[in-house]
Order: structure tokens, then C-alpha cells, then sequence
């Protein structure tokens, strides 16, 4: 997996005129910090996965802020191992079981993951669980923006993304063992409830209008919120960076990073991937304020319509009703709230580096912005009220 790897949700931060490209991509020495007991990690291997070596070599992946994520070599084949981070953690974070499961899961259906080869639960031997994939080789886009391919190709590589979520929730989760994987209807109530936890729990300092989100958004709940024939395979963390694309075609191979995965509602997870538009490009790495028609990428509304069309397809198939049409106020409530998660993310990024365990060096960066996030939130809940 050929991934720098950035998780859950944390994006990576970075002005515009940096080479987001250079600077996440590839793999670094392991971090003191992340270090482990590597004889203890291979000994396990043995006799689990297949084709493991006499020696291994490991590469710490350069990117990501949630779980340190590590290139394995050995016996000719590479492997990807995905961990807990060291440290005291957040509650319900760090789901590296659940990633597992999920991806084991997926595997042969139209969303393209990596082989999940083997999880381990016994923080003995490496310090904190984890599992092993296969490493995915291929091309992983850093910058929305797209530099370097055309404007056919940036149409082609938006187009695949919202192929690959449209079929992630037009997947029937019972059909693939997932019945039990979350809790059916009032997904957003839960949501609402479980990010304003997490940002108190992580609250480095006083955000006023973080706290009037926390008022707010509870008393606005979709009305769909309690329809339980509504869920799906949410994955939490869909973005650009998070997918894998063929080393020579515009196709995805492999979604990554599916510790936040549950099941809910497929728009709540589709709006998180769209607040790429509402971002800047400078410190966020968003397409806000640039000029889309110029560089072939669709505009944020042309690319729900899109993702509509296609679930709504699938929906008729399975008897359901996604798809179908959402106000302009429904849609504007799922960015408040996707916006106030991001807050309550970027506070546990900063948490975590007062802490000393965050796995990016920039996470100091990133949890800056939590203040003037949820200030752009709260301007977006009034336009909705007024």
C-alpha cells in the first residue's frame, strides 16, 4: 500500500505552494516513538501469513496524524502493518479491529481494498494491536487540485471516486456478514452526540462557536435521521488521499483507512468527502475559490447529482429509496455537522501532540485549525436557520 498513510480523518496540513505530492509520499526511517520490537513482529508473522522471510526490513509511511502505519519487506513481498498509536487515547479511536473487519469484509465486492492477511489483539507483542495487508502499489493523489494530469483526467479520477462511494453505499451490509457492524437509524443523533464527546474530551482550548454547534446541531436532526432501512457502509474518511489508484489507469485499487467505518448514513459520509469544496486550498488542501470549469473538475453540485443518480439506481435494485433528491437546508446541515466533527478530529490531533504521540510532525499545525472551522461551520448553521 503505497500510502503515506494519513487515517481517520486527520488531513495532513500544508500551504498551497508546498509540493504536497513530495512531502507526503513515500517512507521515512521508523519514529523513535513508533518503535517496536521487530523480531517479536516477525516471529508472529511466521506460521499466519505466507511466504515470510528470515528478515524483514521496516519503513515508517512519511503522512498521517492517527494510526503510524509501516512498510514491512520480507521473503520477496511487501506488507503493510496498520497499529494503535502509543499513549492514551481517545474513546472508540484507533479502530484498527474494525478496519480489519471491514476490509475482510469488502473483499470481492466492487470496492476495491487491500488482502487483509491477519489481526492481532495482544498488545504484547508489539506494544498495541494491529493488523497486516498487502501492500498496494500505485498512485495516491495528495492535491485536489490534480497538477500534472489534464482536464480530461481530473474528470476521469473525480468520476471514479464518486463511483467507488456510490458503490460502497449501494452495498447491502447484511448480504456481506455486516448486519451487526453499527446501529440501524438515528445514525446523526448518535454521531452528533459521540463527536461532541470526543471534542470535549480532546478540547485543548475554549472555541465559542464550537460550543454553540454543540447547542445547535441536536435541535436540527434530518427527519430521515430515524429511518433504519436508510443504513449502510459508511466509511468516515473518504477523500482523495485515501484511495489508491492503478500505477497507469485512472482506476481505484484500494480505499484505505477504514477505522471510522460503521453503519449509518450514506449522505453524512458522502457530505465528509464533499467538504473538499467548502476548503481552502491554502492550509487545507480544498478547492474553494478555485476555478473548476478551467481544470475540468465538477462543481460540488454537479458531483452530488452525480453520486445520486448512481445510488438511486442502485437503491431501485435493493427496494430502498437513497438517492433521492435533499433540500439545500438537509445538505447544508450534513457540511455543519461533518465541519464540527473535523473540529472535534483536529483537537485530538492536538492533544495528541501535547501528548508527544501524535505520528505526524504537523499535527501541531493541523489542530490550529480547529477555531476557524468551526467558525465557518457556525456561519453555515445560521444562513440554514435564517
Amino acid at each position: 500500500m503505497n500510502k503515506d498513510s494519513t487515517t481517520q480523518n486527520e488531513l495532513p496540513q500544508t500551504a498551497a505552494p508546498v509540493d504536497v505530492q513530495a512531502q507526503f509520499s513515500g517512507t521515512q526511517p521508523v519514529a523513535e516513538r513508533h518503535a517496536f520490537d521487530e523480531a517479536a513482529l516477525l516471529d508472529w508473522m511466521r506460521g499466519r501469513i505466507d511466504g515470510i522471510g528470515e528478515e524483514m526490513q521496516v519503513e515508517q509511511f512519511k503522512g498521517g496524524q492517527s494510526n503510524p502505519t509501516f512498510r514491512l519487506s520480507t521473503g520477496g513481498r511487501a506488507f503493510v502493518l496498520r497499529r494503535k498509536p502509543p499513549g492514551v487515547l481517545l474513546p472508540s479511536a484507533h479502530a484498527v479491529e474494525r478496519e480489519y473487519r471491514v476490509i475482510r469484509a469488502l473483499s470481492g465486492t466492487e470496492v476495491p481494498v487491500a488482502r487483509a492477511h491477519a489481526l492481532c489483539e495482544d498488545a504484547s507483542v508489539i506494544g498495541s494491536p494491529f493488523y497486516i495487508m498487502d501492500n498496494v502499489d500505485g498512485r495516491i493523489f495528495w492535491d485536489p487540485t490534480l497538477p500534472g494530469q489534464n482536464r480530461a483526467e481530473r474528470a476521469a479520477i473525480f468520476d471514479e471516486m464518486n463511483r467507488v462511494i456510490a458503490a460502497l453505499h449501494s452495498i447491502d451490509p447484511v448480504q456481506i456478514g455486516l448486519a451487526d457492524y453499527g446501529k440501524p437509524g438515528n445514525y446523526m443523533e448518535r454521531q452528533v452526540a459521540r463527536w461532541t464527546r470526543q471534542y470535549r474530551a480532546a478540547e485543548t482550548e475554549p472555541i465559542e462557536a464550537a460550543d454553540r454547534l454543540i447547542d445547535w446541531l441536536p435541535r436540527h436532526l434530518p427527519a430521515s435521521d430515524d429511518d433504519p432501512s436508510r443504513s449502510r457502509i459508511v466509511h468516515g474518511d473518504y477523500r482523495l488521499d485515501n484511495v489508491i489508484f492503478h500505477p497507469t489507469q485512472l482506476r481505484i485499487i484500494a480505499v484505505l483507512d477504514w477505522e471510522l467505518s460503521t453503519l449509518g448514513d450514506p449522505l453524512a459520509d458522502f457530505a465528509y468527502h464533499c467538504m473538499t469544496w467548502r476548503m481552502s486550498g491554502e492550509g487545507s488542501r480544498g478547492l474553494a475559490g478555485v476555478d473548476l470549469g478551467a481544470l475540468g473538475i465538477p462543481s460540488e453540485a454537479d458531483y452530488l447529482q452525480r453520486y445520486l443518480q448512481r445510488v438511486r439506481q442502485a437503491s431501485h435494485e435493493l427496494d430502498g429509496r437513497l438517492g433521492d433528491s435533499i433540500s439545500d437546508a438537509t445538505w447544508a446541515y450534513y457540511m455543519v455537522f461533518n465541519m464540527f466533527r473535523l473540529v472535534g478530529i483536529l483537537q485530538g490531533v492536538a492533544a495528541r501532540a501535547q501528548q508527544g504521540n501524535a505520528s505526524n510532525s504537523r499535527a501541531r499545525d493541523a489542530g490550529r485549525r480547529a477555531r476557524p472551522l468551526a467558525e465557518q461551520a457556525w456561519a453555515l448553521a445560521q444562513q440554514i436557520a435564517s
